[in-house]
């Protein structure tokens, strides 16, 4: 069975795309910093019969890092690295004359270079894999200037230039820059906690995410709503 690390995947997207892969009979590892809320979604997942081995840890360290690519290689190798896990940089977000340096940190740590770290750690299996995957999950934050989205934008920027270098670099990978669209998530809330507005379930886009595996188009940026237009 193929095997898939997910980061940030006890709720929200994280957890939708884990959820729909369990059903198509992936081995998944899964990631996030609250062990209760990771647990209950292991027990979740592996009710489809497919084995889930759930890491509780910061991204940001290299020795989890380390720990999540030895779960696979346990399952059998990496097929596919999904680098969900994000941080904001401030809650809720502030314009940048007021953005904490301390916070923008914590977002290029996070969602770049835990990133990175993370492929690093486990691009030897992604090789060896006859359809290694990398998807780098972006935001329209990344391209476009949003106010109070400064620093989270320019951390998704950052990720979305590495994956196009990586791409570059791994010909033999595929490696996708997802944007998912507005959903209605914890993270979400926690950036604009004044914002009421319903906003579609993560759920709604993973068939995005389905559709590029499925169809494994070149390695490049996609954003869910095309891909779900596309259908």
């Amino acid at each position: 069975m193929p095997v898939a690390i997910i980061t940030g995947a006890s709720k929200g997207l994280g957890r939708a795309l884990g959820a729909a892969l369990a059903e198509r009979g992936w081995d998944l590892v899964l990631d996030a910093r609250t062990a209760g809320p990771l647990k209950e979604t292991a027990a979740e997942l592996s009710a489809y019969g497919t084995r889930v081995e759930a890491l509780a840890g910061d991204v940001t360290d290299a020795g989890h890092r380390a720990e999540l690519v030895a779960a696979a290689r346990r399952l059998g190798g990496v097929d596919l690295l999904v680098n969900n896990a994000s941080a904001l940089g401030a809650e809720p977000l502030v314009r940048l004359e007021g953005l904490p340096l301390e916070g923008l940190r914590r977002a290029l740590e996070v969602n770049v270079v835990a990133a990175l770290g993370l492929v690093q750690e486990a691009l030897p299996l992604l090789r060896a894999s006859g359809a290694g995957t990398v998807i780098g999950v972006s935001s329209d934050a990344a391209v476009e200037a949003y106010g109070t989205w400064g620093g989270y934008g320019a951390s998704k920027a950052a990720l979305d230039q590495l994956s196009a270098v990586l791409a570059e670099e791994e010909p033999g990978l595929r490696v996708w820059a997802v944007d998912p669209g507005d959903m209605g998530t914890d993270l979400y809330a926690a950036a604009v906690p004044d914002d009421d507005e319903p906003r579609p379930a993560p759920a709604g886009v993973v068939p995005a995410f389905l559709r590029l595996l499925d169809e494994r188009p070149a390695s490049g940026r996609y954003a869910a709503s095309s891909l779900l237009e596309g259908r």
